[in-house]
């Protein structure tokens, strides 16, 4: 199978390749937007067609969260337009597109984990691009599995957990969010989940899973967490979301019900806390090398 996967050098493209590594059966193209910008329709087409491409990944993304509200253009370019252009790619060769969503497509309003059918709501710039993007891969004919997932994370790139593992080792104290609750992802569960819905999908599909590691926690929550793992001495205060102004209003409450993609691929998701000391045992092993 002939396998193309955007954003190849974000934190779930790194984990995609690992997969890579294993399924050497399958001739993989790893693109950046340096070999392949989505956003040109016409060079897509052309990729797609010359190299045969039978599964697409869509990894890319537009995620400066506070950022978008000043660049909305460019937020719904990568992640609106862009995904329809894949779509008409995929469309030409007939291939399936696995495309990565968010938990800010909802507003985080409600009171239990959100299914999959229940209506979008996205309060910000970088959401509704997100929503946007569903909506136009939920209208189109290409075969498609939506993927939404939540608080990512990994061992490459820049994130949270990277993030309080550096301020923990530096500062006696921090102050952590304690009323935004949901769920840690490793990228790492996440490239696996994503690599048997594309190859278990019967076609024709078209289909939104949910998934993040298993269990509920806040902010405050999952740095406590880090320090705990990781043995730094670093208190962790919690604090509200008002007593830390962001330019975008964050969900409060983004719980993903993960019941739906469980039930028909019939695997088990790793709880987040055991996902975390495995990620950080990887940081830490990054670094001595």
């Amino acid at each position: 199978m002939n396998i193309l996967v955007t954003g190849s050098r974000g934190q779930l493209g790194t984990e995609l390749r690992k997969i890579s590594t294993i399924e050497q059966a399958h001739n993989w193209f790893f693109t950046d937007v340096d070999e392949l910008d989505i956003t040109k329709p016409e060079a897509l087409k052309k990729f797609f067609t010359t190299n045969a491409i039978e599964l697409c990944f869509n990894c890319a993304a537009y995620t400066a969260v506070d950022k978008a509200e000043d660049e909305h253009g460019l937020a719904n370019l990568l992640n609106a337009q862009a995904v329809e252009n894949l779509a008409d790619a995929c469309l030409l060769v007939q291939a399936l597109l696995i495309h990565v969503s968010t938990d800010y497509v909802f507003d985080g309003e409600n009171f239990k984990p959100y299914n999959e059918s229940d209506p979008i709501k996205p309060v910000s710039a970088y959401a509704l691009s997100k929503a946007m993007g569903e909506q136009l891969l939920g209208k189109h004919q290409a075969d498609s599995v939506i993927v939404r997932t939540s608080w990512l994370y990994a061992a490459s790139g820049n994130n949270f957990v990277k993030t309080m593992m550096r301020l923990g080792a530096e500062r006696d104290e921090l102050k952590v969010v304690a009323d935004q609750i949901g769920t840690p992802t490793w990228a790492s569960d996440l490239a696996s989940a994503l690599w048997v819905v594309a190859n278990q999908s019967k076609r024709p599909v078209k289909e939104i899973y949910h998934f993040s590691n298993e269990g509920v926690i806040s902010w405050y929550d999952f740095a406590k967490a880090i320090m705990e793992i990781k043995n730094l001495d670093c208190k962790v205060l919690p604090i509200e979301s008002k007593d830390y102004p962001v330019k975008t209003k964050r969900p409060f409450y983004s719980v993903l019900n993960k019941t739906k993609i469980k039930n028909e691929f019939h695997f088990e998701i790793p709880y987040w806390r055991d996902s975390l000391i495995k990620c950080i045992a990887e940081i830490d092993e990054q670094k001595s090398e």
